[in-house]
């Protein structure tokens, strides 16, 4: 009985942990060779395309570009949370790149990411 109530227990967290990547999904909805370049900062828009709220901060989410991750302090956000359907703006400090075509990573939590290729 033991056993069963082990498999049970497992699969009802599985579960939890997809319901809770469902709900933790996003979008890069940026033009891909227009990035707009503001005060020293390229702006990204994040759009919440999950069924909860997205704590967007730099503590809850992790930027890369080319593979390499981007310092937090080079990057913020313009909102500390969004609810479905809302954007926020991720602000990248524009030296960490140059130009040519890139591509940024962004992982959020649950482990949850999004790519997007684009053009400086």
């Amino acid at each position: 009985m033991a056993v069963s109530f082990n498999a049970s227990d497992s699969l009802s967290m599985r579960g939890v942990r997809l319901q809770e990547q469902l709900d933790t999904e996003f979008k890069i909805i940026n033009d891909n060779e227009n990035i707009p370049n503001v005060n020293g900062k390229y702006q990204f828009y994040l759009k919440n395309v999950g069924e909860g709220d997205l704590i967007t901060t730099n503590e809850t989410f992790n930027i890369f570009i080319d593979g390499e991750v981007v310092d937090t302090t080079d990057y913020n956000f313009s909102d500390d949370s969004i609810w479905y359907g809302d954007y926020t703006t991720i602000y990248v400090v524009n030296t960490v790149t140059s130009e040519g075509n890139h591509v940024l990573r962004v992982v959020g939590p649950q482990a949850v990411e999004d790519e997007f290729e684009f053009k400086i």
